[in-house]
């Protein structure tokens, strides 16, 4: 059985820094997915919030997670997340109902961002360009 992420930032095909693009290339895209939240720009790179009441969507990509477990684990790691200390981890991993462009509805690895939104940050169009998008 497969699993799969939902990639809203630099996990995005073409969008991986150098030092994660070999994981990254792990990656197979399976198409473009939605889902109802928040996106944030942090700088560098996104973060998100997923929220069912949101009027806005988070734009990404679906991605299958080969079957080698330790990538997971060293996305986890990429993405700060310590599943021990999940608190104090600035993006938590969690499990979210992702819509695809065909309307049907995977679930998926989503890294949900743990740390302080500032909403003065907002990336309204839902979708991460490089941090080109930002709206202050």
């Amino acid at each position: 059985m497969s699993d799969y992420l939902f990639a809203y930032g630099t996990l995005q095909p073409g969008h991986a820094p150098k030092t994660i693009a070999h994981l990254a290339a792990m990656l197979r895209p399976v198409g473009e997915g939605l889902v109802r939240g928040v996106l944030y720009d942090l700088g560098r790179y996104p973060g998100a919030v997923a929220d069912q009441n949101a009027s806005g969507t988070i734009r990404g990509t679906v991605m299958e997670l080969p079957e080698d477990k330790n990538v997971l684990q060293r996305l986890d790691e990429y993405e700060g997340f310590d599943p021990e200390s999940p608190e104090t981890s600035e993006f938590v991993r969690q499990r979210q109902m992702v819509q695809l462009r065909d309307g049907s509805v995977v679930e998926c690895w989503f890294y949900r961002y743990n740390g302080k939104l500032d909403a003065t940050r907002v990336i309204a169009s839902g979708g991460w360009q490089g941090g080109r998008d930002r709206e202050d």
